[in-house]
């Protein structure tokens, strides 16, 4: 498939999440008519090669150690008119897998980058989910301790679209567990695991019931699925007493307390100031 024209195309190849079936006619196309297969393990990469009968062209390491080492090399490749694929071990290249500098460099150079679509394990587990899917937001793998953990734990509780994460098997109770602290644990979600592969089961339930199903840890590749947020119901006229109080005895004018209020609470602006009226200000 080396093109004809000055520089050649970078192929990002989406690759089976583990049924082979999954690998497309185009990716086959694709794979077997590169000069270069740029992927993230070679052994694995080959196996599948192997596997759907593709010839194996060269193949070059590039994954997360040495991507920035191996750019370049690329980027001759096509320089010289070669085309080159990218594929990750499983699913989609650059989504939560190396790939992403590597195609931010070769659009960068002026080469032509060309998605062949396929398997995605986030997708697959929002589709599976049942979940809203018309918006969603994907996490990735969360991190693993501190306070950017906490951060990001409290952002997802607030987000209103369904959310996806990755977490190891080894991990996925403990981070139910702390799904179900921050968002409650009636909160719905799922726990898609090995999709598409021998084993594959999806998990259905509410956190805290999914915490204590999944208090062992699990075996294979996981998904988290959780539903966002509930839309924040009408504040009572008595909470909102409250606040401009609140606001008030610390020092803060009628005026800005109305204001901040009715930016926190998304109550009405002359509802909110009415209640002012009741409280003294003097």
């Amino acid at each position: 498939m080396t093109g004809t024209s000055a520089a050649g195309t970078l192929y990002v190849v989406a690759t089976p999440i583990g049924n082979l079936g999954d690998l497309s006619p185009r990716a086959v196309e694709v794979l077997g008519g590169v000069e270069l297969i740029a992927c993230e393990d070679t052994r694995r990469t080959g196996k599948l090669l192997h596997l759907a009968g593709i010839p194996s062209p060269g193949l070059l390491r590039v994954d997360m150690h040495t991507e920035e080492a191996r750019t370049a090399r690329v980027l001759d490749v096509l320089a010289g008119g070669g085309d080159v694929a990218l594929v990750s071990d499983a699913g989609t290249p650059a989504v939560s897998d190396p790939g992403r500098r590597l195609v931010a460099a070769t659009a960068e150079a002026g080469h032509r980058v060309v998605p062949v679509p396929g398997p995605s394990a986030v997708l697959s587990a929002l589709a599976a989910s049942g979940l809203v899917a018309d918006r969603f937001v994907f996490e990735g793998f969360l991190p693993r301790k501190g306070a950017e953990r906490r951060r990001r734990l409290a952002a997802l509780a607030a987000e209103p679209r369904t959310v996806v994460l990755f977490e190891a098997p080894t991990r996925v109770g403990a981070t139910l567990g702390d799904l179900a602290a921050v968002c409650g644990g009636e909160r719905e979600a799922v726990v898609a695991r090995e999709l598409t592969k021998l084993h594959e089961t999806v998990h259905r339930g509410d956190l805290a019931g999914l915490r204590e199903e999944f208090a062992e840890g699990a075996r294979g590749e996981i998904v988290v699925v959780v539903a966002g947020a509930p839309p924040p119901g009408p504040v009572e006229d008595e909470e909102l007493r409250r606040i401009l109080g609140r606001r008030r005895d610390e020092g803060m004018d009628r005026k800005s307390a109305v204001a901040r209020t009715v930016a926190d609470s998304g109550a009405a602006r002359n509802r909110v100031y009415e209640l002012s009226l009741e409280l003294d200000w003097s």
